[in-house]
C-alpha cells in the first residue's frame, strides 16, 4: 500500500521506562507501516534531560509553538530516589510543568469509553471531560521551612516602589510556608479555552473553586470567568443550547458523583491534577484517558495521562512478560495525527487516526485486552494478553479497516 504523506512534522517527545517501550512498539507496528511519518524528535528521557540540563524540554516546548502539534510520551518527574538511581545532577522539575508553563494552556482529559468496561460510578453513562488550568499555583510555588520564633510576611513591591505587606503567621514553633501565584492573563486564557472547547463539543461547562475561603485568589478566577462569559460567550452558549455555571469545588464533587456525565468540569491546576485521576480511575483505568494541552495560540500537545509504569519496566528489564495497557499512548498519537491532518488539510491522515482508534476499541470490545482491563470487564469471555500481543491485535484489526 502507498503510505500516507505528511507535509509538516509533529513534534515528538520521547519518554521513560515502560511507556518508552510502548512508544517504539506503537511507531513500529501501528504508524510507520502506514504513514510516511514526519516528526521533529526530542528525547525527554530522564538521562537526556540530565545531560542537557533540561534544555531539551524547553526546546521541545518551543518547537511545539513553531509546528503547532506535539505528541508526548510519559516522563519521570524525579524525586530523591530517582536522583540517586539515575545519578542526576539535580532534581529536575516536571517536564509536563515546564511545557505547560511555556505554552500557557489548558489540559483537557476525557475517558476512552469502551463496551464492557463499566464506570465504578454506575450512573456515569457519558464521558466527563476535566479541563485543568496548566499554569501557576502549587506548580510554580516557593516553599520555605520556617524555624521557631519566625514572623512570616507577604511583601509585594510595586512598580513605583510602594509596598503592600500582610502578616501570614507568627511561628511559636517550627513550621512550613508556601507562596504561589497566578496571572490574570493566564486565567483569562484558561477561561477562553474552556468556553471555546464547550462550544466546539456542544457540552455544558462547570467551573469550581473555593472562593468562600480564598476571597481574593480563587475569587479572581471566578470573576474573570464570569466577566468573560458575560462579555463574549453568553449569547453563543444560549444559541448552542448549552450551559455555563459556577459552583464551589466541594459542591461540584457531590454534583459530579450524582450526574450522568456528558459535561466539561473546569478546575484550577492542582484541583484538575487530582480530579482528572479520580475521574479516570472511576471510569476504569488511568490508561483509558485521553489528554490534550491546548494553548491560547492554538497549539496542541497530546499525551498519555498516566505515568511511566515503572513496575512493568523493571519486569521488562528482567525479560519477564508484561501486560501494559497502551490505549492512552495510542490515543495520544491518533489525536496528534488527526490534528496535524486537520491543520494541513490531509483527509487521509484524519481518517487513519479514526481507524486506529476504532481498531483499538474494537479489539477490547471483542474481548482481547491487557490484564488491568480483564480484571474489571463485564465480558465473561475476555482474554488477557501481553503488551506485544495487544498491539499486534490492534494492527491486525487496523489492517482490515484500511483494506475495506
Amino acid at each position: 500500500m502507498t503510505k500516507i504523506k505528511m507535509t509538516r512534522p509533529l513534534v515528538e517527545m520521547d519518554g521513560d521506562e515502560m511507556t518508552r517501550v510502548l512508544w517504539k512498539l506503537i511507531k513500529d507496528e501501528l504508524l510507520s507501516p502506514f504513514i510516511d511519518l514526519k516528526t521533529e524528535y526530542y528525547d525527554l528521557g530522564l538521562k537526556h534531560r540530565d545531560e542537557t540540563e533540561d534544555k531539551v524540554t524547553v526546546a521541545a516546548a518551543q518547537a511545539t509553538k513553531k509546528y503547532g502539534v506535539a505528541v508526548k510520551c510519559a516522563t519521570i518527574t524525579p524525586n530523591a530516589n530517582r536522583v540517586k538511581e539515575y545519578n542526576l545532577k539535580e532534581m529536575w522539575k516536571s517536564p509536563n510543568g515546564t511545557i505547560r508553563s511555556i505554552l500557557d494552556g489548558t489540559v483537557f482529559r476525557a475517558p476512552i469509553i469502551v463496551k464492557g468496561i463499566q464506570p465504578y460510578v454506575k450512573n456515569w453513562t457519558k464521558a466527563i471531560t476535566v479541563a485543568r488550568h496548566a499554569y501557576g499555583d502549587l506548580y510554580s510555588g516557593v516553599e520555605i521551612s520556617v524555624p521557631k520564633g519566625s514572623k512570616a510576611e507577604l511583601l509585594v513591591t510595586q512598580e513605583d516602589g510602594r509596598t503592600i505587606k500582610e502578616t501570614i503567621h507568627d511561628f511559636d514553633g517550627p513550621g512550613i510556608l508556601q507562596g504561589m501565584h497566578n496571572k490574570n492573563e493566564s486565567i483569562e486564557s484558561f477561561a477562553r479555552s474552556c468556553f471555546n472547547f464547550a462550544l466546539d463539543t456542544k457540552q455544558d461547562l462547570w467551573f469550581a473553586t473555593k472562593d468562600t475561603i480564598s476571597k481574593k485568589y480563587d475569587h479572581t478566577f471566578r470573576d474573570i470567568f464570569q466577566e468573560l462569559f458575560r462579555r463574549e460567550y453568553k449569547g453563543k452558549f444560549e444559541a448552542a443550547k448549552i450551559e455555563y455555571f459556577y459552583t464551589l469545588i466541594d459542591d461540584a464533587v457531590a454534583r459530579v458523583i450524582r450526574s450522568e456525565g456528558g459535561f466539561i468540569w473546569a478546575c484550577k491546576n492542582y484541583d484538575g491534577d487530582v480530579m482528572s485521576d479520580l475521574v479516570a480511575a472511576a471510569y476504569g483505568s488511568l490508561a483509558m484517558m485521553t489528554s490534550v494541552l491546548l494553548s491560547p495560540e492554538g497549539n496542541y500537545e497530546y499525551e498519555a495521562a498516566h505515568g511511566t509504569v515503572q513496575r512493568h519496566y523493571y519486569k521488562h528489564l528482567k525479560g519477564e512478560e508484561t501486560s501494559t495497557n497502551s490505549m492512552a499512548t495510542i490515543f495520544a498519537w491518533s489525536g496528534a495525527l488527526r490534528k496535524r491532518g486537520e491543520l494541513d488539510g490531509i483527509i487521509e491522515l484524519q481518517e487513519f487516526a479514526d481507524k486506529l482508534e476504532k481498531a483499538a476499541i474494537g479489539v477490547i470490545e471483542e474481548g482481547i485486552m491487557t490484564k488491568d482491563l480483564a480484571l474489571i470487564t463485564t465480558d465473561k469471555n475476555a482474554k488477557a494478553v501481553n503488551t506485544v500481543e495487544f498491539i499486534k491485535a490492534v494492527r491486525k484489526k487496523l489492517e482490515s479497516k484500511i483494506e475495506k
